[in-house]
């Protein structure tokens, strides 16, 4: 099983990375509003991973990236602008 957590880890971490990736090389805030909620995907499969360990300081951590990732596209949906129609 402990394989397993560490796949799964190593898995969620390239994720991320890819994520930090397409937020600083993305060529619209769209896609990197997107790349955002994957970093707070990624928190959240860490809380997955970490309340199997039982390592609670992570499991704090993980929350709070996931509710941060989802108060940002709330604020991004609301900042948008509709277009205007001339």
């Amino acid at each position: 099983m402990a394989d397993f957590l560490f796949a799964a880890a190593a898995f969620v971490l390239l994720v991320v990375a890819a994520g930090l990736i397409r937020i600083l090389r993305g060529p619209g805030d769209a896609e990197r509003m997107m790349a955002a909620q994957l970093l707070g995907s990624g928190g959240i499969a860490a809380l997955l991973l970490s309340a199997s360990n039982g390592a609670t300081a992570v499991t704090d951590v993980a929350l709070i990236l996931a509710l941060l990732a989802a108060f940002a596209s709330i604020m991004f949906v609301k900042g948008a602008r509709p277009a205007r129609r001339p």
